[in-house]
Formats: C-alpha cells, sequence, structure tokens
C-alpha cells in the first residue's frame, strides 16, 4: 500500500491529538475552475490560507491531489514535505498563517471535485462532494469535524455561469471569458459541509419570509434537465420546511440563503452543505414519477433541511457520534413530512422502506450500536449505513413516545441554545433531555443507543391460557418499550380497527390480556424498533385480506412483518409471493406497493428453494404482467407494475412479445412509456437475448442524454453471451476512465439475469482482486467493486477462505466482505429450509 492510502485514513487518536493543539479560525480558498471546460485538463489550481493558532512547533495539514508547489508558513516559504496526503509544517508560532499553493484534480467518481460534461449540448458542470473527508481533494484543510473554522471562498470560472457556494457572492470582478466570485465568509463550520458549484446550471429563484426574516432560495438543475424541474413543488416543501423547523428548533435558520442544486452522476442522495444543499438528478424524473418519488423527494429535502440544525449549528465532535446528525435528520424527515406537507403517509413509508434497511443492516455480524466506535475515516465511509440513519431514526420514534413529544422538542432547542456552532458528544443531548423530562436518559441510551441488534416480538399463550408478549432481543438482552397492540375483526370480509391497547415492556415475557381478535397487531403505529411476528391466527386472516385494512401504516406494518419473516427463513418465499400476487394488486399506496414488488423479486432470486425458482420466476413476471393490464390506466400503480414486468421479465422471456409491443408502440391504455421505461424494457430484452447490440446503439441515438449513455453501457453489458460478460468484468476492474454512474452500469450489466453459467468463472478471480482494488482506487469506486462484484455462490467456501488469509486487510475492505458473506449465507440457509416451511 503506498504512503499515501496509509496516511489518508486519519485515525480518531491522531486528530484528537492534533485538534488539542491546534485551534483554526479563519481559512480563506481560491480556487481556478476557468480552465474546466478543457477535457484535457485534468486538475486546478486551489490556494488555501489557513490562519490558526497552535501551541505545537509542527503539524500537518490534510490534501490529496496532483501536486503542492509552495508552502508558506508565517510569510517564510518551507520546503514542501507532501507524501500525497498530508502537507507537513514546521515552525509555528502561537498564531499563524499558513498558505498553501497546489493543484487540485477533477475527479470522475463523486469525490472532491466532480467534472461531467453533458453530451446533450456539451456543457460542463461542477460541484464537491466532501463527506466524510474529501474537501482535502480540493484545498489544503484539517480534515475533521471538530475543528471549525469561517471560511471564504474565491472562485474563478468561465463567464456567464453560476459559481455557487455556502454563502451569497459579495464581489464579483469580470474578466475576458471570466468572472471572479468572491464569497462572504462563512459562520464557523466543519471541512466537510463547505461547498462550490458551478457551471451553466438552469436556476428558479424564491423567497422565504418569516417575521423580519428573509431567505433567498433557489433550484438549480442542468439547462438540459430544466423542463423536468418541479421547481415549484420543490420550493413549496421548502418553505414549508423551514415554517415548521423554525417553531420546532426556535433557533432561527442562521445560514443566510438556501440553494438547492441538483448534480450528475451523485453518490448520495443529497448533502446538507449550509446554504448550498445538493441532490442527485434521480430526484429529477425525465418523464413519468409517481407520488411516492414525489414524497421521497420530499422527505429527502426536509431530512437535509434538518441538518441545518443537526448536524451543521451543531456538529459531532468525531464520526462515533454520527447519529447526532443522520439519526435526527432521518427522523424529522419522516415527521416534518407527515406534519407539514401534503406527503402525510410518511411514516407508513419509513416503516415499510427505512426501517427494513435497519432491520437487514443490524443482523449482520457487522452490526454495531447507534453511538459506533469509530476509528477511523475508513470506518466512518462506512458507517453511513442503516443502524445510524434508519434504526437510530426508528430509536428516535420510540424516545418520543419514551418522554413525550413536548419534551423532545424543547430539549432539542436548550441544545441548540447551548451548543450553537460547537461540537458535542453523546452526553451534551442527553443531559439536556433529562433535564426537560425528568427520565433517567443515560440508563435509556445503555439500552437503546449503546447496543446493537434487533428484537423480536410474538404472542405465546400458556397451557392455562394466558397470553405473553414475548420479547427476543438477541445478545444485547430484553430492552423497554413503549408499543401499542392493534385488535383487528373481520366485519362484512374487511378487517376493522377494534382497539389499541398501549403499554411498556421490560423483560423478556410479559402477560398481557388481549380480547379474542382475527388480527392482532404489535407495535401498532410503529413506536418502537422490533421486527414483529404474526401468529397463526393473525397470519391466515392477513393472507386472506391484507387488502381490506383501510390505514396505510397498519398495511405496511404488515407487509413489513410478512417480509421479515421471509428474510429469517420463518414464513416460505411461496406462501410470501402467494400473498402478494394476492394483495399487492389492491395495494392503493404505492409507496407501499413499490416496496413489496422489489421485495417479491428479491424472494424470488434469492430465498426460494433452487428446483422451485425457475416456476417461480414465470409465475411472477406472469403476475406483473397480468397487474400491469388490470390496473387503472394512467395510474401509478400501473406505472410500478411496469417497472416490476420489465425488471422481471429480465429473468424470464415468456413475455418477450409484450416487452416487444410495449417499446414498438402497443401499450397498456394510460400507460407513459419515456425514455427510462423504454430502456427497462430493452435492457429486459438484451439479458435475455431478444435484443440486438445494434438495436441498443439506435435506442441510445434517440437519447443521447446522460442518462441514455448510461443506460446503453448497461444494456450492452447485458447481452448473455461470454465474451460480453468477459468484457463487461474486464472494464469494471481496469478501465479507469469510467464514472461512477458508468461503472455501476458496466457491474450491472455483468450480473444482468442471474446467469450465473456466463460469470461463475470469474469467482476466484474476484478474491484475487479485491485487496488491490481497495488500495489502488479510491474508496467509493472500490466499494462498487467489492460489493457488486461479490459473486454469489453456491457455498461460501470461497469467502471463507479469503477471509483467512487476509486478516490483516484494511477493516473497512473486511467489513464489505463480512457483510457480502452473510447476505450470501442468509440466502442459502433459507432455500435450505424451504420445503419444510409453510
Amino acid at each position: 500500500m503506498s504512503s499515501a492510502n496509509v496516511t489518508a485514513n486519519l485515525s480518531r487518536e491522531e486528530t484528537a491529538d492534533r485538534a488539542s493543539h491546534i485551534t483554526v479560525h479563519d481559512i480563506r480558498v481560491e480556487l481556478d475552475l476557468s480552465g474546466a471546460p478543457e477535457q484535457a485538463r485534468t486538475g486546478f489550481p486551489s490556494v488555501t490560507t489557513l490562519s490558526f493558532d497552535a501551541d505545537v512547533d509542527a503539524t500537518w495539514i490534510d490534501f490529496i491531489g496532483e501536486t503542492v508547489a509552495a508552502v508558506t508558513v508565517n510569510g517564510a516559504q518551507q520546503d514542501v514535505d507532501y507524501d500525497g496526503a498530508r502537507i507537513r509544517v514546521t515552525g509555528l508560532a502561537e498564531h499563524n498563517e499558513v498558505r498553501v499553493e497546489a493543484v487540485a484534480a477533477y475527479s470522475r467518481s463523486g469525490e472532491g471535485m466532480h467534472r461531467f460534461v453533458d453530451p446533450v449540448d456539451g456543457e460542463t458542470y461542477l460541484y464537491t462532494q466532501y463527506e466524510p473527508a474529501d474537501s482535502r481533494r480540493v484545498m489544503a484543510c484539517f480534515e475533521q469535524p471538530d475543528m471549525k473554522a469561517a471560511y471564504t471562498f474565491e472562485i474563478t470560472a468561465p463567464a456567464g455561469w453560476h459559481v455557487l457556494s455556502n454563502q451569497s457572492p459579495v464581489r464579483v470582478r469580470d474578466g475576458i471569458g471570466v468572472q471572479c466570485v468572491e464569497f462572504a465568509p462563512t459562520l464557523p463550520i466543519s471541512t466537510y459541509i463547505t461547498a462550490v458549484a458551478a457551471g451553466p446550471y438552469a436556476r428558479i429563484d424564491g423567497e422565504w419570509t418569516r417575521d423580519d426574516q428573509r431567505i433567498a432560495l433557489g433550484v438549480l438543475c442542468r439547462a438540459s434537465l430544466a423542463e423536468h424541474l418541479e421547481a415549484d413543488e420543490i420550493l413549496e416543501v421548502t418553505r414549508q420546511g423551514l415554517d415548521f423547523f423554525s417553531d420546532a428548533f426556535a433557533y432561527a435558520y442562521p445560514w443566510g440563503k438556501y440553494d438547492q442544486i441538483f448534480v450528475p452522476e451523485y453518490n448520495l442522495g443529497a448533502m446538507e452543505n449550509p446554504g448550498l444543499v445538493t441532490f442527485t438528478e434521480a430526484y429529477i424524473s425525465r418523464g413519468a414519477a409517481t407520488d411516492a418519488q414525489r414524497g421521497a423527494r420530499a422527505n429527502t429535502i426536509l431530512h437535509e433541511m434538518a441538518h441545518m440544525w443537526f448536524g451543521d449549528l451543531v456538529t459531532m465532535k468525531w464520526w462515533d457520534d454520527l447519529w447526532l446528525k443522520e439519526s435526527f435528520a432521518d427522523y424529522m424527515g419522516a415527521h416534518a413530512s407527515a406534519a407539514a406537507t401534503r406527503f402525510t403517509d410518511a411514516w407508513a413509508r419509513f416503516a415499510n422502506g427505512r426501517k427494513a434497511w435497519a432491520y437487514r443492516q443490524d443482523q449482520l455480524p457487522t452490526t454495531h450500536p447507534i453511538v459506533a466506535d469509530i476509528p477511523d475515516l475508513e470506518a466512518a465511509k462506512l458507517n453511513f449505513d442503516g443502524i445510524t440513519y434508519a434504526k437510530g431514526a426508528s430509536v428516535l420514534k420510540q424516545l418520543v413516545a419514551y418522554v413525550g413529544e413536548d419534551a423532545f422538542f424543547e430539549g432539542a432547542r436548550r441544545y441548540f441554545a447551548a451548543h450553537a456552532f460547537g461540537n458535542t458528544t453523546l452526553d451534551d443531548l442527553l443531559s439536556e433531555l433529562e433535564a426537560v423530562s425528568g427520565e433517567d436518559m443515560h440508563a435509556w441510551s445503555r439500552a437503546w443507543l449503546q447496543t446493537s441488534g434487533v428484537a423480536a416480538l410474538w404472542l405465546e399463550t400458556d397451557a392455562e391460557g394466558r397470553r405473553f408478549l414475548v420479547q427476543d432481543g438477541g445478545v444485547a438482552g430484553p430492552r423497554p418499550h413503549r408499543l401499542r397492540i392493534g385488535v383487528y375483526d373481520l366485519n362484512e370480509g374487511r378487517l376493522a380497527l377494534r382497539e389499541r391497547i398501549e403499554l411498556g415492556i421490560q423483560g423478556e415475557r410479559t402477560e398481557v390480556e388481549l380480547p379474542d381478535a382475527d388480527l392482532v397487531l404489535l407495535n401498532d403505529d410503529d413506536l418502537t424498533y422490533a421486527k414483529v411476528r404474526l401468529d397463526e391466527r393473525s397470519l391466515a386472516t392477513v393472507s386472506d385480506s391484507l387488502s381490506t385494512l383501510e390505514d396505510d401504516l397498519v398495511r405496511g406494518l404488515v407487509w413489513s412483518s410478512l417480509w421479515n419473516a421471509t428474510r429469517d427463513g420463518e414464513l416460505s418465499a411461496e406462501r410470501y409471493l402467494d400473498i402478494v400476487r394476492r394483495h399487492a394488486p389492491a395495494e392503493p399506496n404505492v409507496a407501499l406497493l413499490g416496496a413489496v414488488l422489489a421485495n417479491a423479486a428479491a424472494a424470488v432470486r434469492h430465498y426460494v428453494a433452487d428446483d422451485a425458482r425457475e416456476g417461480q420466476s414465470r409465475a411472477w413476471v406472469d403476475s406483473t404482467w397480468t397487474s400491469l393490464q388490470s390496473a387503472d390506466a394512467g395510474s401509478d400503480a400501473q406505472l410500478a407494475w411496469a417497472r416490476a414486468f420489465a425488471a422481471a421479465s429480465a429473468y424470464d422471456a415468456g413475455h418477450r412479445d409484450a416487452v416487444r409491443g410495449i417499446l414498438n408502440g402497443d401499450t397498456p391504455q394510460g400507460l407513459p412509456v419515456d425514455a427510462d421505461l423504454r430502456w427497462l424494457m430493452l435492457t429486459a430484452l438484451a439479458t435475455t437475448g431478444d435484443a440486438t447490440a445494434a438495436e441498443i446503439s439506435t435506442e441510445r441515438a434517440t437519447d443521447d442524454t446522460a442518462a441514455g449513455r448510461t443506460a446503453e453501457i448497461r444494456a450492452l453489458a447485458s447481452l448473455p453471451d461470454a465474451e460480453t460478460r468477459a468484457a463487461a468484468w474486464e472494464s469494471a476492474w481496469n478501465d479507469r476512465t469510467l464514472s461512477n454512474d458508468h461503472l455501476s452500469a458496466t457491474i450491472a450489466g455483468f450480473r444482468a439475469g442471474g446467469r450465473r453459467d456466463l460469470i461463475a468463472s470469474f469467482d476466484e478471480e474476484y478474491f484475487s482482486r479485491i485487496r488491490e482494488a481497495w488500495e489502488t482506487r479510491s474508496i467509493e469506486l472500490a466499494k462498487r467493486l467489492v460489493v457488486g462484484l461479490f459473486p454469489d455462490t453456491t457455498g461460501t467456501e470461497l469467502v471463507d477462505a479469503w477471509l483467512e488469509q487476509n486478516a490483516d486487510a484494511p477493516g473497512a475492505l473486511r467489513r464489505l466482505v463480512i457483510e457480502a458473506r452473510d447476505d450470501l449465507a442468509r440466502d442459502l440457509r433459507v432455500r435450505a429450509a424451504q420445503p419444510g416451511l409453510s
């Protein structure tokens, strides 16, 4: 491993030591992006001036780029001491000014300064993405969250471009073909939430006013996508969110302006840079979009907005307490959506979507407490996971049930007032919550934040007929839960709520008095975090009548319970799929429907017994086709079924003529066949050998956009011949010109259709490549390779051998391999158990 890779992975101990000796005040960053449209230019000048106090003679400054040309300390130039990740500076005084002149690199991986050329019009677009530690790819800095500073950015860029940063411009100097934009200094913020964007973006302006506060709003995207930008709704949700959070947190929005920019080839859903929030372009639909997609976008807008307080105003000291921002933002995204926007089904979507992510992550051998042990940056990168986000949000919902909503928000208000523009740890928040609630928050924290694993809840009846609520807390043991039990009766063929019983439980067994009922739903209202099992009578009832439940959240909880039981091998995949086929066509909530369709497809591919998979695959594609035809014309459900039909058709060619018909214009009435749906259909045909490379190229010629080019890469790599798959394999590992999106498309094509007969020969080579990839590629690209190309073998022998032989491999790499192994082992275990399940 190169020295740069070694020194780039900063540890908690060394950054804490640096923070104890260095107090940073102001940082000025000058970037010259004027040459960005010239693709031959791989880098750009970056000059950083750092003002800080020190009580040591020497320290290091973080930077990952092409070159460091000069380092000046307090007016005296020093020899450049740079190892590719750290610049060592010596001769420090009590007060210091260090100037670093360097050349940073443009990125195609979505890390640092990402450069994208739009094939539609040839225009160049730039944006930055840093979390957790990639601001050092753009500027010299102290790359750790607890060394906040006021940042002043000065950006030179082509004339006519929009140039943006966290603050508003205070000075613009025009030159010949260029402009130099200086921005107002920020308030104290961490490195990873500084931001820059530049390019000929299309912009829509708005404003939010509250009392005497006026906040300028902006919504931006590439010019070629402007016609699809639903700016009015984005601005409406933004205003609703600012109203809600201003009241909830009793702390005025502090960041001056609120721009939101949708950018290409983005690695995340969004990022909370204060004053310049970045979003993936996936939230802009080129054609038809469901209300569930808009609801998800609103949730993300509000999630990022919550970060303006949780994360930006008050920031965790180190990545151990990442939950202090992400868990709260995930909770607030759903809470504010339901309370302040038209997307009142947010908690139903959360229960059946986000929590599934948490449940899966929390059952892996690499699970960790919400308050995690994060020794270094590589570990931090992988901790943006289902536990930190969705489990943390679920536990916060339990906290609200435990202490009450008023106490929860009052504790948050006190937290912001006490720690504004500072850094905190777990105890800082707990002390505020304890003061307002009167509860022992440290005991609650030990039970919920500092243990790992997900509990399972179910009912048992003893020989005397007494009923007990049983909790299996796993290695963490039983936790305290506040929950509700819903009691439902069948009346004239429909399930209706009789009553909800609220109770608290502590131990493994709690006696409960429950009336006789057709359906007993534990954790009704989804107040706590636990997998819920249905008793046999309740299971039989929902098998027949699930779709008669009127409440979205209740149906979402039942769907979640069924899916968890299937993943755990307690409910047969065939029975689960039968329930889906019976009730999904009547599911009115398209967000729940989308999750159920995805889970059903996963059940077919992962959990159905080997000898039944072909039949179940055919039955599933038949079901999607039938439901597509019967769905209401022009409805969101029709579009959801069409997408599911296309995905299923990549694994079974039984309806190839119908797929071809849709491409040729023979579509179900009302179905909007846009470019994205056409690519799904064509890629399905390519995967089964029913489309040619020439057809794919022709399709791309009619959709010569960024999305079209990415789709073409995937479709071509999906063609079912050994030579094509081998070429995709080599390209994924060796073609360093592939952007992040193009790498993912190549990997998806290689894996398309589950064609083990075409790709099994690469299994051993995978394990010989992953360590070198980890050491030589950025962590974002390496992660895509390690996870995306993990082989779906019939046993775990190869991965077990690699883990034994690579005990000294980086911990983050081993974590990815261990998690992939666990998924594979679960698949094999559940498949083998199928014949004995009901």
